[in-house]
């Protein structure tokens, strides 16, 4: 099982990358982060609190999820329905439920065995969901850069809107907080990880860079 283990936080690029990366490796994909906010938006949708861990569990235990090019809860497609600012908001805080992330581990472990492995992007994959990936990758930017990336997918436009930035900068830095001090699986890097800063940089560069490592 060969596993490309991409880390980071929100707005580095890793989706980005890890699609180019897959595509052009011939390997399947998987956005690790897509199911956490899966179970965010089941949240929202039921009424449920985000501290309630059990209440949560049993959202990601009974789910039927597939994600790959697009994200199917139940058979409906979320790809954009999980990428509001609703959703960035509430998705720490379920993610840092421990039942949640056994679940959700499980289900990733699963589908690498399932496809023979891949390339497997989030906040701890490196450190605690695969820590014996072939190659392991920590992708970041600089908070600027990351908020205008952000702030582009989410309004569509091309991350020139100044107060949609500032107001998303202010959202990244407060979900870096939270993801980094969770005590189930921070966000942090694994020691054998190469650090990538993409700043600047095209996603075809950051590709070139890692197929050299591999």
């Amino acid at each position: 099982m060969r596993v490309i283990a991409i880390d980071g936080p929100g707005g580095s690029g890793k989706s980005t990358v890890a699609r180019a990366l897959a595509l052009r490796l011939g390997l399947p994909r998987l956005d690790t982060g897509a199911m956490y906010r899966a179970v965010a938006l089941l949240a929202l949708r039921n009424g449920v609190e985000t501290d309630d861990e059990s209440a949560l569990a049993a959202l990601a235990h009974e789910m039927d999820l597939t994600v790959g090019e697009s994200v199917l809860l139940d058979g409906e497609d979320i790809s954009q329905a999980i990428r509001t600012p609703e959703i960035d908001a509430a998705v720490s805080f379920v993610a840092r439920q421990p039942r949640v992330r056994e679940e959700l581990v499980a289900r990733q472990r699963a589908w690498a065995h399932l496809h023979g492995g891949g390339v497997v992007e989030g906040r701890d994959i490196a450190t605690v969901v695969f820590p014996d990936a072939d190659l392991k990758v920590y992708l970041t930017a600089s908070e600027g850069e990351r908020a205008r990336r952000r702030a582009s997918e989410q309004n569509a436009g091309d991350g020139s809107d100044s107060d949609a930035i500032a107001a998303t900068r202010r959202a990244i830095a407060r979900r870096d907080e939270l993801d980094s001090s969770r005590t189930i699986s921070p966000l942090t890097r694994s020691e054998e990880a190469v650090e990538i800063d993409s700043t600047g940089l095209s996603v075809e560069a950051v590709i070139e860079m890692i197929v050299g490592l591999l």
